[in-house]
């Protein structure tokens, strides 16, 4: 999961020119907007080979880096375990 978070705080640093904490609220701070979250969507589908689509996509999904690596990281939980069945 450390390496995920590492990935998303670049791509967000390198999209904002700026070093956002793991835990940074990017909305509040104003790092991020509606059209940032969308370029977001993008990039974590297809970085990590998921699908964020329905009720996985709310703000609360994507306020900080954090929050968008368990994301990640519940998606392809959900993804493995259904290829196992």
């Amino acid at each position: 999961m450390d390496a995920v978070v590492d990935e998303i705080t670049r791509f967000v640093a390198e999209q904002t020119r700026t070093s956002p904490e793991a835990d940074q609220d990017l909305f509040t701070t104003g790092l991020a907007n509606s059209m940032f979250a969308m370029q977001l969507v993008v990039f974590l589908e297809q970085s990590y080979s998921v699908t964020v689509a329905g009720p996985d996509l709310q703000l609360s999904n994507f306020r900080t880096v954090k929050s968008m690596a368990a994301l990640v990281g519940r998606l392809q939980a959900e993804s493995a375990a259904g290829s196992d069945v």
